[in-house]
């Protein structure tokens, strides 16, 4: 005589089964999810972006003639990749610190959720195919983003709980992408490379003080010296030099029209977000506000892509 199936108990196993099957790759999302939200915060995602977009614009801004999008690609990985590992060892170099400000305290390296071997051995992997795919432009494009990571994360990062000095430094390796996106296609330092480079370099120091009031609490909690003054007072000075050094913006944009690189509409455009931004500068000298420093650092956001925009389409005309 044949029993007759347990239908019930058969239907609870495969529910079971299903239930346990669906915790498991929820888990198994989930862990990778996890780890792409860390590596994203590792390499500083957003702010990588921009400098990837500055670079590609430099690039073509330089170019004389059509560039593939593979080429575009290439590079864009290349850049990535390169900035991706700077700001990965400078969070290995200040996890310590990072624990102390609420800005920063949930990086994955602050917060304990990656191990500082696995942090290191992500940056060199990314170093090094970085390297390789700016190389592949040419030997210049290779070295100077080296140099820029080098620059970066061993020689500013340290600097930061020692001097001021440390702003005039980062803003080395915070410029040279544009200069690296020129040398890419031109194969040379050229004027227009220094002159893009020129405008980044300068356009970083009212930006960085801008920022550097907003998280001034923050910032000294970790040691950071990154006021333009000796005891690092929110003062008059701090608008002071961001209103000067955002001037120096307006003979350092007229280099790419001396240089017959682009024409009036561009000069016009530069000349005018360059006093726009050192009236920003002069309201903050003015002010010494909280507010007069975010809309400093919100300027700062518009300006370099406006500049970028106007050569590369001032070019096109």
């Amino acid at each position: 005589m044949h029993t007759a199936p347990n239908y019930p108990f058969l239907i609870f196993n495969f529910q079971l089964y299903m239930q346990r099957s669906l915790q498991k790759e929820i888990g198994v999302f989930g862990s990778l999810g996890s780890k792409l939200t860390d590596f994203a915060l590792l390499v500083k995602f957003k702010l990588n972006l921009t400098v990837v977009f500055s670079s590609v614009m430099a690039l073509l801004i330089a170019a004389t003639e059509p560039v593939s999008w593979l080429a575009i690609l290439l590079f864009g990985v290349g850049g990535f990749l390169i900035t991706g590992a700077a700001n990965a060892l400078n969070q290995v170099l200040e996890r310590d610190f990072d624990k102390l400000m609420k800005r920063t305290a949930n990086r994955p390296l602050a917060a304990e959720r990656m191990t500082v071997s696995t942090a290191v051995l992500t940056a060199g992997l990314m170093c090094l195919i970085g390297t390789f795919c700016l190389s592949a432009f040419n030997a210049w494009a290779g070295l100077l983003g080296m140099l820029s990571m080098v620059l970066y994360a061993f020689v500013y990062t340290p600097m930061k709980r020692v001097s001021p000095s440390a702003v005039v430094v980062g803003a080395i390796p915070g410029a040279l992408p544009l200069m690296i996106g020129c040398v890419a296609v031109e194969g040379y330092v050229s004027g227009l490379a220094i002159a893009l480079f020129a405008i980044q370099f300068f356009w970083q120091f009212p930006h960085f003080f801008a920022i550097a009031w907003v998280g001034d609490e923050d910032y000294k909690k970790a040691g950071f010296h990154l006021l333009p003054n000796k005891t690092g007072a929110l003062n008059e000075s701090v608008g002071m030099q961001s209103f000067i050094y955002a001037l120096f913006l307006i003979p350092v944009g007229v280099l790419p029209y001396a240089l017959g690189i682009t024409g009036i509409p561009s000069l016009i455009i530069i000349s005018l977000s360059s006093l726009l931004y050192a009236g920003f500068g002069w309201n903050l000298y003015k002010k010494c506000t909280r507010k007069a420093a975010l809309q400093l650092m919100f300027s700062s956001f518009f300006y370099l892509p406006l500049v970028l925009f106007a050569l590369y389409f001032n070019k096109l005309i």
